[in-house]
């Protein structure tokens, strides 16, 4: 069980919700793919920042702690896409930055299999990143999460 966010496309942020004078909990996904998808995680050693980063690798604290499972880190890659132009190779790195933020459902046995979607959106001048994810739970539930761009999302269920 988590605290449940809600995700705001207008702001692009995530809030927390309140059932009461207490914190909303969230017994689904929603909140643990919004944290793993727009939490940054921590650029590698051969990641190119953008240059609003100033240097800066960004992730979270937590993951300088040692993990109990080597290798084991919190949120996304996907800041290092943020002015990047919406190219083939954009799209590739996208994907690859989405599956690594969600392999943790896998290899958790919280979901038996993720699958991910990204497609460059939008009018030719101004195209947009939109990716959606499935995440195939092992009871056969199905609940997918679409983003129409990168930093603006949505919740859809199936």
């Amino acid at each position: 069980m988590d605290v449940q966010i809600n995700w705001g496309s207008l702001l692009i942020e995530g809030d927390f919700l309140f059932a009461g004078n207490d914190l909303a909990s969230d017994m689904g996904l929603t909140t643990a793919v919004i944290v793993s998808l727009f939490t940054d995680r921590r650029a590698e050693d051969d990641d190119v920042l953008p240059d609003s980063a100033n240097g800066d690798k960004r992730g979270w604290w937590g993951d300088l702690v040692s993990p109990e499972v080597e290798g084991d880190r919190i949120g996304s890659r996907l800041w290092l896409l943020e002015r990047e132009k919406t190219t083939p190779e954009t799209l590739i790195r996208a994907r690859e930055y989405i599956e690594q933020a969600l392999e943790w459902l896998v290899d958790d046995g919280v979901a038996a299999k993720v699958e991910i979607e990204v497609e460059r959106t939008g009018a030719v001048e101004t195209p947009i990143l939109a990716f959606r994810a499935r995440i195939f739970r092992s009871d056969g539930t199905v609940t997918a999460y679409k983003f129409d761009s990168l930093w603006e999302g949505q919740f859809n269920g199936l």
